[in-house]
């Protein structure tokens, strides 16, 4: 008996699903796909640095070279507890190297800075004092999930615009929408922000006093958004 309802039940959906597809296919209706996109600056700039213990004669352990590397970002106005990060948890180091019965260690953090000047002064102040293994991991823009709404609502007023000039000339209006999706892009260029040029080499003392920061440009970050949109018309 029970079986014999559950299948009345499904034989039931079914038609109802079926006939609410029916009305919906025979209304007239008008579909229309509009795209709207934006280029945004990146303000969340993460990059990665290695301190590597120096093979050396007077070697300069990883913990030297941690502290030199935290005093040198307070001194750029960096907030060392909150804006840099180990990148392993797990663990302190790494990774071990065993040569000639000693231990070279390394340490690997992540840092957030928030705009490109930064991110010069970083690069120049670290190779300053010997760590010049920096590299950028990926930028962010911090206000994307408003920036997505509101392309979202400038899509859906275009495709709205796109509908009334189609059907203006055949003296027809549409009415309401009776479907919609949407899609979301968003590019880096990978989506990694990159580096346009950055160049940090030695140089001499004199020139390290007079150096300034290299201006360093990410390259915008893309964002689009996509809507298709079914107008019931009359």
């Amino acid at each position: 008996m029970n079986r014999i309802l559950l299948i009345l039940g499904i034989i039931l959906t079914c038609q109802i699903v079926n006939g609410q597809t029916k009305n919906y296919i025979d209304q007239p209706f008008l579909e229309t796909t509009a795209k709207v996109d934006t280029l945004i600056k990146p303000d969340i700039i993460y990059l990665n640095i290695l301190i590597r213990e120096k093979d050396e004669r007077n070697k300069i352990s990883v913990e030297e070279l941690e502290s030199n590397m935290i005093q040198k970002l307070k001194s750029l106005g960096i907030n060392t507890e909150k804006q840099l990060t180990l990148s392993d948890l797990a663990s302190n180091f790494k990774k071990y190297f065993l040569k000639q019965k000693e231990v070279m260690k390394d340490k690997a953090y992540e840092l957030k800075v928030f705009d490109s000047q930064t991110a010069g002064r970083v690069l120049v102040a670290l190779e300053d004092i010997g760590i010049s293994n920096v590299n950028l991991d990926r930028t962010e823009y911090s206000k994307i999930e408003e920036l997505k709404l509101e392309l979202k609502a400038k899509a859906v007023k275009k495709a709205k615009v796109q509908a009334n000039f189609l059907v203006s000339p055949l003296n027809q209006k549409i009415t309401r929408a009776i479907h919609i999706t949407d899609k979301y892009y968003e590019t880096y260029n990978y989506y990694r922000g990159e580096l346009q040029e950055v160049v940090v080499v030695g140089y001499s003392s004199k020139v390290k006093q007079e150096y300034e920061p290299p201006t360093i440009e990410f390259r915008p970050i893309k964002v689009e958004s996509e809507v298709s949109i079914k107008f019931a018309i009359e």
